[in-house]
């Protein structure tokens, strides 16, 4: 396939995978749900160009964040965890700290059709934004969450991408 505007070859796509979860980063559970996004992204061609787990600390979650952003590790942020309604769930206060725009599409679209297989998802209080040229998307921590979820979004995010990254300024050519 050639490299042209609106047509980004996902193996120059960057992903950055964020688990979000006290018990994980201790070591004290798996991390399921980080480890699928990986093998999601990568089976689908993309370089996974890092993959971290974090404690539920609001400041930790921001500065892991925004430095991916900031040092263009990645032009995708998957961060999985902490959207609930615990109180120690502060992933979208956290990402919401370091965005310059926001992107809510992806968000609703994932509470919304999620709504269809559980009443649970609209629970999640995930949030998807930008910070430079990196768009951040908070889904749940559950696996079929995790999954149902990229399923909805998947489809858009190349060509998203391809606008913030400037490889393409052409929205609605189709």
């Amino acid at each position: 396939m050639e490299n042209k505007p609106g047509n980004l070859i996902a193996k120059e796509i960057k992903v950055a995978v964020i688990s979000v979860s006290d018990k994980g980063f201790k070591g004290e559970r798996e991390d399921r749900s980080g480890k699928y996004i990986v093998e999601y992204f990568k089976d689908k061609g993309w370089v996974v160009s890092e993959y971290c787990i974090v404690p539920d600390e609001k400041q930790i979650i921001k500065e892991k964040l925004a430095e991916i952003c900031d040092k263009n590790i990645a032009s995708l942020i998957i961060t999985t965890g902490g959207t609930g309604f615990s109180p120690r769930d502060i992933t979208p206060e956290a990402t919401k700290g370091i965005l310059e725009r926001e992107a809510p599409g992806f968000s609703e679209l994932i509470r919304m059709e999620g709504q269809k297989k559980t009443p649970r998802s609209i629970l999640s209080r995930g949030v998807s934004g930008i910070r430079k040229n990196t768009l951040i998307i908070n889904l749940p921590g559950s696996i079929k969450g995790v999954k149902d979820s990229l399923e909805l979004i998947y489809r858009p995010l190349p060509h998203g991408i391809d606008i913030l990254t400037g490889r393409d300024s052409e929205c609605g050519s189709d």
